[in-house]
């Protein structure tokens, strides 16, 4: 879908919908990493395909390329939080927790990520005068959601199967990739033949680098459990403090550095079935710690040294990595304040669950 001109359809939904206001441009790339994440499941994806698209638009709007550019790589870790999401699957995997169910706690977070980055970016842009261009039109809206509308169902299909008890999560993956080149070759007509080798080949060599991952991590994990590193670590954090609200925010802290320094699926293969464990005593939800632990690690894309998004980002238009970090800095701490939120509030993740249990 990423190669068979999804992204600009995704792109202009987003600037028919919001695109006329102060500040429109920037909340069409939030709004529009929303709804290219609701199909890629990557943040470094996210943020090539819609900063690629829409750091230019801004430019030319006389937005400051450098906030523009450190807006696309926040908002492009969006793509892991917005289900379906690669790092959940992952989560889901290493933890035997329901995927569906991630997928599906997903949402909260996700809403409430987009909307501080949205409240952020509109301050920011009425202090700087970034205005919006032409005027909004019902008529416009409506020709681009229908254009977009074969990529839009995809979410709908993924979640609505596995929930519709249809099919697992991994036959959605199938059922999605066969809808997703049906789309592109016959009804876009801008996936070709010989894109699809291509698409193989990257997927194939991502996949494999996983599972190589996965099995010495699995190992690793299984000496640690038997040497009861997870009950020590447990038994650390009561001897520490037995506050469940001082436990979480030394959990965060952690997390927040091993984001900084380690890739995404590493750091959640080794530390999510560890800290899981050792959190069950002080009653944490496994769902709940999914999602604490995939926006810690979007956070992780933009905080240097690692910093993936940041180096899609800086690939992209020349600009340091250090620059667009400090001008993307009070779009990251909104990153900080939704992560507050998502923790200490359980019901942003686990309320929509309730629905469907």
């Amino acid at each position: 879908m990423e190669t068979g001109g999804l992204s600009k359809r995704l792109v202009n939904v987003a600037n028919k919908l919001i695109g006329h206001t102060t500040g429109g441009l920037g909340t069409a790339t939030v709004v529009a990493c929303m709804f290219f994440g609701a199909i890629s499941g990557s943040g470094p994806a996210t943020t090539a395909a819609m900063g690629g698209i829409l750091i230019p638009y801004m430019v030319k709007a006389k937005y400051d390329r450098t906030y523009a550019t450190g807006l696309s790589a926040v908002a492009g870790g969006l793509g892991i939080i917005v289900p379906p999401s690669i790092p959940l699957v992952v989560y889901g995997v290493a933890t035997n927790t329901s995927i569906g169910d991630l997928f599906l706690a997903g949402l909260g977070p996700a809403l409430v990520v987009g909307a501080l980055l949205i409240i952020v970016n509109l301050a920011i842009s009425h202090k700087q005068g970034y205005h919006g261009q032409g005027s909004f039109s019902w008529r416009e809206l409506g020709k681009a959601l229908w254009d977009a509308k074969w990529a839009l169902f995809l979410p709908v299909i993924i979640l609505g199967g596995i929930y519709g008890g249809v099919f697992t999560p991994t036959e959605a993956a199938v059922v999605a990739i066969f809808y997703s080149l049906f789309v592109g070759l016959f009804i876009y007509k801008e996936l070709k033949f010989a894109d699809i080798w291509k698409i193989f080949y990257k997927n194939t060599t991502f996949v494999g680098g996983i599972m190589l991952t996965f099995a010495p991590a699995a190992a690793l994990g299984g000496v640690l459990a038997l040497m009861g590193v997870p009950g020590a670590l447990s038994s650390f954090l009561f001897s520490l403090t037995d506050n469940k609200i001082v436990v979480l925010l030394i959990v965060n802290v952690f997390l927040v550095f091993v984001g900084m320094v380690m890739d995404t699926t590493s750091a959640n293969i080794i530390f999510s079935p560890i800290l899981l464990q050792a959190l069950k005593p002080f009653g944490v939800d496994p769902i709940h710690f999914g999602l604490i632990m995939t926006i810690n690690l979007a956070i992780g894309f933009v905080t240097p040294p690692v910093a993936g998004n940041l180096f899609v980002a800086s690939g992209m238009t020349g600009i340091p990595m250090e620059k667009i970090a400090k001008k993307a800095m009070p779009l990251i701490i909104a990153m900080f304040a939704a992560l507050l939120i998502v923790t200490y509030i359980p019901q942003v993740s686990l309320g929509i669950l309730t629905l469907f249990r």
